[in-house]
């Protein structure tokens, strides 16, 4: 995404008016400017990696096998309460581990140093000429920090204007200024009052147009259990989870079944879309529910 965006546009500014957390705060690396207000926060970029089922932060792996080590260095043995855990991690797992930290850490540090300094050119202080090494050097200084989680303890860490600017990233407060911050403002709450009860939706915006889906997971009826499995097609109750229009869905057993008055087929590619306001809502755990408790497949 951010070699898409940068290939098109010289100069790109990230606006983030609530949280931008993780991969969001890494991409924000790539933009000229990053503008924040009073409710903005980024997030710490530890990487997160799978092992044995689990979820955790790869640098406060290594950070543990590095207090392991130490302890074994200074005690001369291993702890035998670490033998357990050490036989389930292999050499692979650890690399893994590794280049997941570096590649965060990476990614930051050359977004940095190519797009955010890349205006840099002297020091407020001194009036110096910036170089080449010294924006290398405060990108990976700020890259480290964003990824060192024995820092923030928590993946989910909230890091303000405040934070950001201890690092010595500049930050473009928009809240400073009253029109720009009433304008994003009431942009952000729009987009939010529009698409927050849909659930699941991707914009596409351009100066000239904006184009929208929204997939709504909405509570789905139950289904009674039929017994009699020779039913050729069953009912169900459906409200749309944004404007509250009723429908009543019909999903085939058999083929060649009539439509029942006042009912919807159920469609094709499960994803229905309501005639009144046009939320589309996916219906894939219904028709899967239906299907397990006759043991019949739905005609699609």
């Amino acid at each position: 995404m951010v070699e898409l965006v940068r290939s098109i546009h010289d100069r790109v500014g990230i606006i983030i008016p609530g949280m931008a957390k993780s991969a969001g705060t890494i991409f924000s690396m790539a933009g000229d400017e990053i503008l924040m207000g009073n409710s903005s926060s980024l997030g710490p970029i530890d990487a997160q990696v799978v092992s044995n089922g689990k979820r955790f932060s790869a640098d406060a792996f290594l950070d543990g096998l590095e207090k392991i080590k130490k302890e074994v260095s200074e005690t001369g043995k291993l702890n035998p309460a670490y033998i357990p855990m050490l036989q389930s991690i292999s050499p692979g797992e650890i690399q893994h581990f590794e280049n997941a930290q570096n590649f965060s850490k990476t990614l930051v540090k050359n977004w940095l140093s190519k797009y955010k300094f890349k205006y840099w050119g002297k020091h407020s202080s001194s009036g110096n000429i910036v170089t080449q090494e010294e924006k290398k050097a405060r990108a990976n200084k700020i890259a480290k920090k964003l990824c060192k989680h024995s820092d923030w303890l928590t993946h989910g860490r909230s890091i303000r204007i405040k934070d950001l600017q201890e690092m010595r990233l500049q930050i473009y407060d928009y809240s400073t200024n009253i029109e720009l911050n009433d304008a994003i403002e009431r942009y952000y709450t729009l987009l939010r009052m529009t698409f927050d009860l849909t659930g699941i939706y991707k914009i596409f915006e351009t100066c000239y147009s904006q184009i929208y889906q929204s997939i709504s997971q909405a509570a789905l009826p139950p289904i009674p259990v039929r017994k009699n499995i020779k039913a050729q097609a069953a009912h169900a109750d459906f409200i749309c989870p944004k404007c509250t229009s009723k429908y009543k869905i019909q999903l085939n057993l058999d083929k060649n079944v009539k439509l029942e008055a006042s009912s919807v087929l159920y469609p094709k590619d499960d994803n229905f879309i309501c005639p009144n306001c046009g939320t589309q809502t996916n219906l894939t755990p219904l028709r899967l529910q239906l299907e397990a408790q006759t043991g019949l497949k739905v005609v699609l």
